[in-house]
């Protein structure tokens, strides 16, 4: 019998995260989300091939600090849980935001190239960290209006056996837009752009003010 051994934790993290991120809709979807959570009335989205080789997520949210953005990086940090639900007798059912479980951020870094630039209101500067695949590439001061920006690029590139059951630059595209009509039509309270890039070059496909519907 082969011996049984623990597994490296980059690759459990890999593991772990395409149960999260699947495709890239469920990567915007997630990214949209934490927008939402961070207070953002508008937010801004490009997908390139139908988000296989790029979606990025622009936001006037609230932003993040250096050590904040770190945290968020990491497994089961959360934000979004207030202290009288953390515990054992925490009622999970009464989290009012969209995500709370502190996994989306550090899932897509598993499996992908994310670029994450944020800046809160009132802070000389803003701040950037790259992480490729679970590496940290960079991490360092960057300048940017107040808010957040996400880019990923590369899904599943190292993970093949993921990045094979990936559809079509079109069918991702379609399921990307479901996501976000679906979430639009949740939030009329937010304004949501949509373009995207492709062998038609560079089209708007979605522009909503706050209040439309």
């Amino acid at each position: 019998m082969p011996e049984i051994r623990r597994l490296p934790s980059a690759l459990v993290n890999r593991i772990a995260a395409g149960e999260v991120v699947e495709r890239p809709a469920a990567a915007l979807k997630e990214l949209v989300e934490n927008a939402i959570d961070a207070g953002a009335r508008r937010i801004g989205m490009v997908l390139v091939d139908g988000g296989l080789a790029r979606i990025e997520v622009v936001d006037d949210g609230c932003g993040m600090g250096p050590d904040a953005m770190a945290l968020a990086l990491e497994r089961h940090a959360t934000s979004k849980l207030p202290d009288s639900l953390i515990g054992e007798d925490g009622a999970i059912e009464l989290v009012t935001t969209l995500g709370f479980r502190g996994e989306a951020l550090p899932s897509i870094a598993s499996v992908a190239r994310l670029t994450i630039e944020s800046r809160e209101a009132g802070a000389a500067e803003g701040w950037r960290r790259v992480v490729d695949h679970g590496a940290v590439l960079a991490d360092e001061p960057a300048a940017l209006p107040p808010g957040t920006r996400v880019r990923m690029e590369d899904l599943f590139a190292k993970v093949p056996a993921r990045r094979k059951f990936l559809r079509t630059a079109r069918s991702e595209y379609a399921a990307c837009l479901d996501v976000v009509r679906r979430l639009a039509m949740a939030r009329a309270d937010v304004g949501f752009t949509l373009e995207t890039v492709g062998d038609a070059g560079k089209r708007t496909v979605l522009s909503l003010q706050a209040g439309e519907e």
